[in-house]
């Protein structure tokens, strides 16, 4: 009930006005029955922009860092991220992987929508990264059907770290549904996933018409944190003493920022 509160009253119309998403392959979303949304991933807003447009329940697999924040913003968050249809999952590997792949199966055995990011988490550059197994996995398990989802322009919209996002046009395309009934009974066929996962992907390329990179988007952050370690010290170690020119502070601050977690192979809804 407060899902489609959220969803119909509040927010709907409200980003409907604002951002004017213009929506393409609607009709490749069932109207009913179990299925896998898979999605590039290039802003927070991802997860609010799709299931607005979807006529059905879009569940999504969210880190758990999102429920449980303490004191009244804490509670808020949680509050919205589970009304607007998203579950707590671990990131961090091993066991708490093996619990995301059962809460994203429990999602489909109700017959519902499940919304996954193939590429683990939010591109660092607007670029499609290499995906991960775990939809393949999931979708081969469940044995559903997969519907590839390009979402434009959301990045230029909400920018990583973002709050307040820039009122503009986004795009949403969505393509025809993938089967891969052909691969019953191999979801423990590392190479059968990673083909599976490669088609996927290939389509959201095709949809987005993104750049892609046969790589990782956690590797591709960690790179990218490295160098900007790297050009701290380097700025640090020229620069006169007293206070620091604005550049150094900007590197010093991307320096200081947590490496990524290498994430679950399942899904982030950040």
């Amino acid at each position: 009930m407060f899902y489609w509160f959220l969803k119909r009253v509040v927010l709907g119309p409200i980003l409907t006005l604002l951002f004017r998403p213009q929506v393409e392959g609607l009709e490749h979303v069932p109207a009913d029955g179990p299925a896998i949304l898979a999605s590039n991933h290039l802003s927070f807003s991802d997860s609010i922009f799709l299931p607005l447009v979807v006529e059905r329940r879009v569940t999504f697999l969210a880190k758990a860092d999102y429920f449980t924040g303490r004191g009244v913003k804490g509670r808020l968050t949680a509050m919205f991220f589970r009304g607007v249809g998203q579950l707590p999952i671990d990131r961090s590997g091993g066991k708490a992987s093996e619990a995301a792949l059962r809460s994203g199966l429990r999602v489909l055995e109700r017959g519902e929508l499940l919304g996954l990011y193939p590429e683990g988490t939010r591109s660092p550059d607007s670029r499609l990264y290499r995906g991960r197994t775990g939809v393949a996995r999931m979708a081969l398990t469940a044995g559903v059907p997969v519907i590839p989802v390009a979402m434009i322009d959301t990045d230029k919209a909400q920018p990583t770290g973002t709050i307040v996002p820039k009122i503009m046009q986004i795009g949403i395309r969505i393509g025809a549904p993938l089967d891969f009934s052909r691969y019953e009974g191999m979801e423990g066929d590392r190479f059968v996933l990673r083909s599976v996962t490669d088609e996927i992907m290939y389509e959201l390329m095709r949809l987005s018409e993104q750049e892609y990179v046969d790589m990782y988007a956690t590797s591709m952050k960690e790179r990218l944190l490295k160098r900007a370690r790297i050009r701290a010290k380097e700025l640090q170690e020229a620069a006169k003493p007293g206070r620091a020119a604005p550049e150094l502070e900007d590197a010093l601050d991307a320096a200081e920022q947590p490496a990524p977690p290498e994430s679950s192979p399942w899904a982030e809804g950040s």
